[in-house]
């Protein structure tokens, strides 16, 4: 038994994986389309992705629309497969960064870390200001299925609009997540109980609007029998990120990935992070310095997310990121999913697919 195509509106994925989006600068041009390559949906994050731009300091506006508009076109040159974007609600510059990637044709925009009430009003705009049929499939991110419904009434009510697709992200995701730090390990909202009623709300929308609304189960997902349990429970495909970070397309440091190879289970920590959520990542000296209230003097001139308290954090979490992502991790740390323990080597995308195939195979019941 072969794992099925994902089908969202007019494209189709011929594996059913979505590459998540990792800032700053872990997934870019040269792991989304590789992803893309092997039938996936490559994601490119967008968050301070201008930080890798040498006058980022003089715009940082700029510079991110720069970096993200030249990745879309890079990753367009590298892979005829599907490019998505994925485009943080906390982001200050959130609108120009989704107008970007809709004008740059990203095939998909991602968007969590915040309900993204107003993002079909981006692409509207979009085609009626340029005078052209954008066509960008829009999937909102969620927790639950009161976001989703919720998420769907306004998109239904203000624009006529209803989601392509849903992402559903658990609480075993890496970095930033989007619940309460008491709800991580409560069982009530593990992926396999919030995936089925998420499921359902999809399926009152299929009957509304007449068409597919297909689920993307993220979060914990690391193998093949992973994506067989998703679909069991009513989902489409699934959302992966960690483990593609140890692979040779990765567009972080090696140091960045040697970090995931030599993480155990024990190292993977829930971080307070400067942008008001509980993230997770492997625990290391700079961590721990934060938490010992030793402060990393900084001057913030990027502004980068909305809720960022600049004047209390500790540290800025835009640079602690790029340090890591650049290999250095005295001066930053990385962001990580609840199974990087389970990685013991840098391999290639190819293999973690095919990896994927075998292993969702020889999960089938016997």
């Amino acid at each position: 038994m072969t794992l099925p195509s994902l089908k969202i509106g007019d494209l189709t994925a011929t594996m059913p994986v979505v590459q998540g989006g990792m800032g700053v600068g872990i997934s870019l041009s040269g792991l989304a389309s590789a992803v893309a390559n092997e039938g996936g949906i490559g994601v490119i994050a967008a968050a301070m992705i201008g930080l890798l731009d040498k006058d980022v300091t003089k715009d940082p506006l700029a510079a991110n629309l720069r970096a993200l508009s030249r990745e879309i076109q890079k990753a367009r040159e590298k892979t005829q497969g599907l490019i998505g974007v994925n485009i943080m609600v906390a982001l200050t510059h959130f609108t120009q960064l989704v107008r970007t990637a809709i004008e740059s044709r990203a095939d998909f925009i991602f968007s969590g870390a915040g309900l993204p009430t107003d993002l079909p009003k981006h692409l509207i705009e979009a085609c009626e200001q340029k005078k052209e049929d954008f066509k960008t499939k829009l999937v909102p991110i969620v927790s639950s299925a009161r976001a989703a419904s919720i998420l769907a009434r306004k998109w239904m009510r203000n624009f006529n609009y209803t989601p392509d697709a849903f992402v559903v992200e658990g609480p075993k995701a890496g970095g930033h997540l989007g619940f309460k730090e008491e709800e991580i390990n409560d069982p009530a909202f593990a992926l396999e109980n919030i995936v089925p009623p998420i499921v359902e709300v999809a399926k009152e929308l299929e009957d509304k609007c007449g068409r597919a609304v297909p689920v993307i189960a993220g979060g914990g997902v690391f193998t093949g029998g992973d994506i067989r349990r998703m679909l069991d429970l009513g989902a489409s495909g699934v959302q992966m990120a960690t483990r593609f970070v140890a692979t040779e397309e990765c567009d972080a440091n090696i140091r960045f990935k040697e970090a995931y190879v030599k993480a155990k289970p024990e190292d993977v920590t829930i971080i307070h992070s400067p942008v008001g959520m509980p993230g997770r990542a492997i625990d290391n000296d700079f961590i721990e310095a934060s938490r010992k209230g030793l402060k990393k003097p900084f001057r913030c001139i990027y502004h980068c997310v909305k809720t960022c308290n600049r004047e209390k954090t500790p540290y800025c979490i835009a640079l602690a990121l790029l340090s890591a992502m650049r290999g250095n991790l005295k001066t930053g740390f990385a962001f990580c999913g609840t199974n990087v323990g389970r990685i013991d080597r840098i391999s290639t995308v190819h293999e973690v697919m095919e990896s994927l195939r075998r292993e969702y195979e020889e999960s089938a019941p016997k």
